[in-house]
């Protein structure tokens, strides 16, 4: 395979990703927002979600305050943020457009259909409830694409380079919002446990779609090292950092075998996979929570150079 097809389908995926992440950080900060001062707290929950998604700097660099309208307008509908829902959709059909024989059918009108569906929002939804609709649908957009890739692919090198866009993004955010959560949500007043520390933990769960498997696994209320557990070294989690790097190595052994050589991509997934498995959440909180994922977050970036100069230029 080209480098340039790789590339384009690797990035493909981790656009339609991202979007489907921003849709959710958007809905939980909205359902959060809407409830009681008493249970939500004093912070600004606006802010936290521009933090989240990691464009803290290009967001207070256009705008001076964080609340609802700024904040949705530049994490969903603008144009001069890159990283938008608008931008990421628009990004994920010109990579699509490019390897367009590459993808099945139904990839390409689950992609296609949802740029043209886009346009129909115009620039910004006139409602909250609009809003929130606009917000289901990028998830259940993003739910298609990523179905019918999986359901109608070949399982070949094109396959395993769409699937590694898709896990390197989710593990980036999934480290990114639990990390956050950590460090701006919760005052220095408030104490773990709660109504505060459990609405925030609620909607950290909700926006991962991991509220329900939190109770089938723990089956108690909402505890911060046990959600911190789910979320880093639950490999039953599809979001989890371990199940994003079990799926990491494999693809990225798959492409190694496909082609008859290993590389710094192989061992590095290897190496990051294999401090997860050998991770204790009491050591982890020993050390330091926001530590650790600073450290996730640097080598799961360090990974992403490795592939993208092993395979995509």
């Amino acid at each position: 395979m080209l480098s340039r097809t790789a590339d384009n389908l690797y990035w493909l995926a981790r656009y339609v990703e991202r979007a489907e992440y921003l849709a959710r950080i958007l809905e939980a900060t909205q359902r959060l927002t809407a409830l009681p001062l008493a249970y939500v707290g004093e912070t600004n929950e606006w802010e936290t979600a521009v933090a989240t998604a990691g464009c803290s700097n290009a967001f207070f660099a256009a705008h001076e305050e964080a609340n609802e309208h700024t904040v949705v307008d530049f994490l969903a509908f603008s144009p001069s943020n890159p990283s938008s829902i608008r931008s990421c959709f628009e990004a994920a059909r010109l990579n699509a457009r490019a390897v367009r024989t590459a993808l099945t059918v139904e990839m390409w009108e689950a992609i296609n259909g949802t740029w043209l569906e886009l346009k129909r929002f115009g620039n910004k939804p006139d409602s909250r409830e609009e809003v929130m609709r606009f917000l289901q649908w990028v998830q259940v957009s993003s739910l298609r694409y990523d179905g019918s890739a999986y359901r109608t692919m070949l399982r070949n090198d094109a396959y395993w380079f769409s699937r590694l866009g898709v896990y390197m993004e989710r593990a980036d955010n999934t480290a990114r919002i639990l990390d956050v959560k950590y460090h701006l949500l919760l005052p220095a007043d408030e104490h773990v446990g709660g109504p505060l520390d459990y609405f925030q933990w609620s909607g950290i769960l909700r926006s991962v779609s991991a509220l329900t498997a939190y109770h089938w696994v723990y089956r108690e209320s909402l505890k911060p090292w046990l959600v911190a557990d789910l979320l880093i070294l639950n490999e039953q989690l599809p979001r989890s950092l371990a199940s994003c790097y079990e799926n990491l190595e494999q693809n990225l052994d798959r492409i190694a075998n496909a082609y008859g050589r290993q590389g710094p991509a192989q061992r590095q997934a290897r190496a990051i996979r294999t401090k997860l498995n050998n991770s204790r959440m009491d050591d982890i909180f020993q050390s330091g929570l926001h530590e650790f994922l600073g450290g996730f977050i640097a080598d799961n970036n360090n990974l992403g150079f490795a592939i993208g100069k092993q395979y995509l230029s």
